[in-house]
Parts: structure tokens; sequence; C-alpha cells
């Protein structure tokens, strides 16, 4: 389902075509965030499934220019202000907000012009103004005391759906004999039955919460990924309770099957989730991965009549509540704005992977280029939203631009995550990750 909402000019902002800036902020982890010429015209997707799992889903951006969603800045390039161009206190939808130049003057229009303001900050810089503004959207959030973020090793890089209970256990022996300073051990994707059957672990791990148990009686924390608003065509769930799904919701395509919404206001799918966390916790799982969200968030008819991103805030808001304040929230895939005061740490670029270009080039897929992009782009929301995860440190000799991506990780990750095999690390790959895991920043503002 694709808005058609007309765009009402908001403003006309007299720039300098050749030294003026554009920063446009994408609609989720995934879509980039950066800042452009005010002559050019920014990434877009390469493809429809892309569009939908990647980016702004029934808002693509227009053929010229710049489309941020909820918000926009610009620096005129001529010495004058740096003008902001942003959602006032989440509501009910995020305004898309587009830039386009003409002559020498940038075009701002929106499909919610009440819903925008248009601000100049006590700021000398782009990233300067966009602190600020953030600073007063986070007040209207209400996002609370921020906590540090513990140090991680994650499961995905170096298994991917292929992981066993073996290898967890390798690692864990393996970081306590070359005394890493890991203090949660996170098992990603692969543990599960099905995308979407959460309350089942899949084929070797049916010993799960003895496996938590062992991590557990190092003095370590556990932790999980899940996906909780997706569902995979082959799942259990679907073949069982597809009035759970948001009907016109075509939620993608991945694991080679198709991909549905759950429409968290059922009431039989708000007690799914809540016997599914309920049951993570009750094994000892105190810190959680909360991806695919851009899931809970897609447009289409719901069981309770309230729109999409009320919904999706309803759904964080009871997986939080039933996780509980000791457990450590990490969302990923996630709408941004929508999801400010509801996690503790948010994945704020697409997939680190030992390509160093994106697949088409472009810049939602996974790469270094491609996070490296919004890991930057999106730095002066850490310690204001929330703490940035820029995601997992790679030093393992096979990672191309290795050393490039630990400085980005030593700069900007607020949250420090291992993605190796520990057994394939070399010296400065274990002396990168010691250094990096026991060097994590307290969650307060860089910009």
């Amino acid at each position: 389902m694709q808005v058609t909402e007309p765009m009402a000019v908001v403003a006309e902002v007299a720039v300098d075509p050749r030294r003026g800036r554009v920063f446009e902020h994408g609609w989720q982890s995934w879509s980039p965030a950066t800042t452009y010429p005010v002559a050019g015209t920014s990434h877009r997707p390469t493809g429809p499934v892309l569009q939908t799992m990647c980016w702004r889903p029934d808002r693509p951006g227009p053929e010229n220019g710049f489309q941020g969603e909820g918000l926009l800045a610009v620096d005129p390039g001529d010495d004058g202000p740096v003008r902001v161009f942003g959602a006032r206190k989440l509501q009910d939808d995020v305004p898309s907000i587009r830039a386009e130049l003409h002559g020498d003057r940038l075009v701002v229009s929106t499909d919610q012009p009440e819903g925008v303001e248009d601000l100049i900050l006590p700021a000398t810089s782009l990233e300067g103004a966009l602190a600020a503004w953030a600073d007063g959207f986070a007040r209207e959030m209400g996002v609370a005391r921020l906590r540090p973020a513990p140090s991680v090793w994650c499961t995905w890089y170096s298994y991917f759906t292929k992981v066993s209970p073996a290898d967890v256990v390798e690692n864990l022996e393996a970081i306590e004999r070359h005394d890493l300073p890991v203090e949660v051990i996170q098992i990603d994707d692969g543990w599960q039955a099905g995308i979407g059957d959460w309350r089942t672990p899949g084929p070797g791990f049916d010993s799960l919460p003895d496996l938590v148990g062992r991590i557990r009686d190092t003095g370590r924390r556990a932790g999980i990924w899940v996906a909780p608003f997706l569902v995979g065509a082959d799942s259990r769930l679907v073949a069982d309770h597809p009035d759970w799904l948001v009907p016109e919701a075509d939620a993608g395509h991945n694991w080679d099957q198709r991909l549905y919404a759950l429409d968290v206001t059922h009431p039989g799918v708000a007690d799914h989730l809540i016997e599914t966390f309920a049951q993570l916790r009750s094994w000892g799982i105190d810190y959680v991965k909360l991806d695919f969200l851009y899931a809970g968030a897609m447009p289409g008819r719901r069981h309770t009549d309230v729109p999409a991103l009320a919904a999706f805030r309803q759904g964080l808001d009871l997986i939080g509540d039933v996780v509980g304040p000791d457990t450590f929230v990490l969302g990923s895939g996630a709408p941004i704005l929508p999801s400010v005061g509801l996690v503790d740490a948010m994945r704020v670029s697409p997939d680190i992977d030992v390509r160093v270009d994106p697949a088409g080039g472009d810049m939602s897929r996974p790469s270094l280029e491609a996070a490296a992009l919004s890991v930057e782009g999106r730095a002066w929301q850490h310690g204001r939203f929330w703490v940035n995860d820029p995601d997992c440190l790679l030093a393992r000799p096979a990672m191309p631009q290795r050393r490039r991506w630990a400085d980005l990780v030593d700069r900007w990750g607020g949250l420090r995550a291992s993605g190796d095999r520990i057994l394939d690390l070399d010296a400065w790959g274990l002396d990168t990750t010691r250094r990096l895991l026991s060097t994590v920043p307290p969650p307060t503002p860089w910009i």
C-alpha cells in the first residue's frame, strides 16, 4: 500500500548550490542516514523487496532530491544558519519531508505540514543542529535515564543460521581461556523452530535452557535474538493462526519464504508475545535483540482500529513490560523515531559484512561502506535516544579492512559486540577485541 498524500511547501531556503548540504534521515535502522550536496539525489533502494524491508515501505522517495522521514536538515553553505525540519512530538504518524533544488533555492515540502517544525537551533554545524534537535525530541518522547550497554559476544557473523550449542560452548570456553571481557553471550538467529515460532527451539537447541544455565554459571548473562513482529510463511504460527496477521501487509521475503506482519492489537497476538517473552525470561535470558521490527509498523487494517505506529509502540511497550527493567533491550531493523524511549540500544546502520561495497550499490544492504555511512550519520543519537549499536566488531584476518572497521567501532560504537569465532582471531584480532570490549563508552552524547 502506497501513501500518496499531496506535498505542501513549508519553506524555500536560499543555498549556495556548490557548497550547500542536506542531511536526510532514513526511516529505519537499515535505511541510509547521511549528508549530501544540495544539488544531488539521495540513495534509493534497488527493488521493491528492499523498499519494504529496509526503507519506508509505503512512501518511496521522489525521483530527484531528498526525502527525510521525520527529519531533514539544511546547511545553506553560505555561512547562514542550519535549518532543521523535524517532526513535532510523535503522534500517530511520522511526516515525510522532501527537498529539491530549484536554482539557488531548496524547496522543502511535506505530507504533514502541521506536524513539522522549521527550526534554527544554536549550532555551528549540521551535526550540532541535529544534536540540539534530538535533545528536544528526546524530552518530548519521555526518554528516561539511559543505562550503559554490556559487552557482548554474538553468534551471527561466524555461524549465521547454522549455529549450534556446541559452537556457543566452544566460544564461551575460548572467551574464558583468553580472559576476554564479555558480559553477554547472545545466541542469534538459528536457535528457533521457525520465524514466528519463538516458543519452540529448533533442532539441536532442545536443551536451550540448559545452555543458558551454562552461560550464567560462568557469571555472564544470556542473550537471544527474536523477530517478534515478523512471521514466516513456513511457520507453525501462520498455519495455526492466519487471523493474527495484518492482512494487507507484505513484509518482504527472507529465509526462502514470504514474510508477514503480526497484528499486535489482536488479543491472541498479545497473549502470544506475553507467553513468548515470559518463557525466555524464565530461562534466565535478560538481554534481547529485537530484530526486523519494521514489521510491527507495516500499514494495514488491524483488529483494533489504531494507526500502524500506535500499534508498533503498543507492541514494544508490551514486550518491555514482560521482560522487565532488568533486561537490556536492543532494537534493530526498527523505525527510528517511533522507537525513541522504548529500547535501551538501537542498531543505527545496516549489517556489517565481509563485503566492502553493498550488493548492487544499495546502501541499505550489508557491507562495510553502508554500515559506516549510517553509523557516522546517526552518531548524534547516542546518549540522547539510546545507546548506538554500530553492529559487531569483526577483527578476524578474513575481514577486509578490519582496521578501518575497528576504528569506526572504537569511535562511534556505544554498544560493543564481538562477532568472531574466537579461535579464528590472530594476535591483532584478540588484542583489538579485548581493548574495545574493555572500553565500552558511557551512554552520554559524543556530539
